[in-house]
């Protein structure tokens, strides 16, 4: 059938069984069975004929519509299969916390496309928890979480060190002390990120086990909203070190202080994949462009 729709087409751009049939190299009397065996099939009339002059019905300029849409497809799938006999990477499903999306994933997402342009990379985001389970349950083949697992079953590859650091408005109060304290927190209108996520968790442990009591103003699970909010509101944020770029500080006229007690935040963010050695060729490529990434020291030039 599908032949028959290819050939429905070119009738169609052709607008005359006499010149498609040189086109298709099949005689008219050939091609005019083909179309009418095609009608036969579908059950309706695809042209209105007036003469030697083909008119399309309704319904053939929707069998037409569906014949390009089938013709673009194959060609896709054709080329897609070429780049698998040529070993390159097809599809890979990628799973990355919430907080990893925002900080490790552009840059990783860069080198991957500029090297795999035809790859196809599906992004799956959740939780820190729930990109573990992904990657487990074979959902995601390669996931990028903020802190190291020791799951069963999983391969967990360092990528970097990060920890938090204190961001205000340049014009901040604290902006301009010589050395800060976590004391200088307390009662400090804040912006959190949101519950349940794991930088959120490590905050909630950070504030407990120095008997800081913040004044939580919002509580926002995207960086980027922080940011903006922050000279706004006239609040403090705690943001990981490998989001806040020189030139998002600076363009946003923040500053990023640093307390000693932060160091207690520190987290590797790392890649994780199952250990069974079954990753697609799309995968491996994918942890091989992470770990050139990362070991090229992109993040930590943040």
């Amino acid at each position: 059938m599908f032949d028959d729709l290819d050939i429905f087409a070119a009738v169609v751009e052709q607008s005359s069984l006499n010149r498609a049939s040189r086109q298709l190299n099949l005689s008219q009397p050939a091609l005019s069975r083909k179309i009418s065996k095609l009608e036969e099939r579908l059950g309706v009339t695809l042209f209105n004929r007036h003469g030697k002059k083909l008119e399309l019905t309704e319904v053939g300029r929707l069998t037409y519509t569906y014949a390009l849409e089938q013709r673009q497809q194959r060609a896709k799938f054709l080329e897609t299969i070429s780049k698998f006999k040529q070993g390159e990477p097809l599809s890979v499903a990628l799973g990355a916390s919430l907080t990893t999306l925002q900080t490790t994933l552009p840059p990783l997402v860069n080198a991957y496309m500029e090297k795999y342009p035809a790859a196809e990379l599906k992004l799956v985001t959740g939780k820190t928890h729930e990109i573990v389970t992904s990657v487990r349950e074979g959902r995601s083949e390669v996931g990028i979480i903020a802190s190291a697992t020791a799951e069963p079953g999983l391969r967990c590859i360092p990528l970097f060190e990060d920890q938090l650091r204190l961001v205000v408005a340049g014009h901040h109060p604290l902006a301009g002390l010589p050395r800060l304290e976590m004391e200088h927190l307390n009662g400090l209108p804040m912006i959190l990120f949101s519950k349940g996520t794991w930088y959120r968790r490590m905050t909630d442990d950070l504030f407990q086990r120095s008997g800081i009591q913040p004044d939580i103003r919002m509580e926002i699970d995207s960086f980027e909203a922080i940011i903006r909010l922050l000279p706004t509101i006239k609040a403090a944020a705690l943001l990981p070190n490998s989001y806040l770029r020189p030139q998002l500080l600076s363009g946003g006229g923040l500053a990023s202080l640093h307390i000693k007690e932060l160091e207690l935040t520190q987290r590797t963010t790392c890649l994780i994949y199952r250990d069974t050695g079954d990753l697609s060729a799309a995968a491996r490529s994918l942890v091989q462009v992470t770990e050139e990434v990362f070991k090229a020291g992109r993040p930590a030039s943040h």
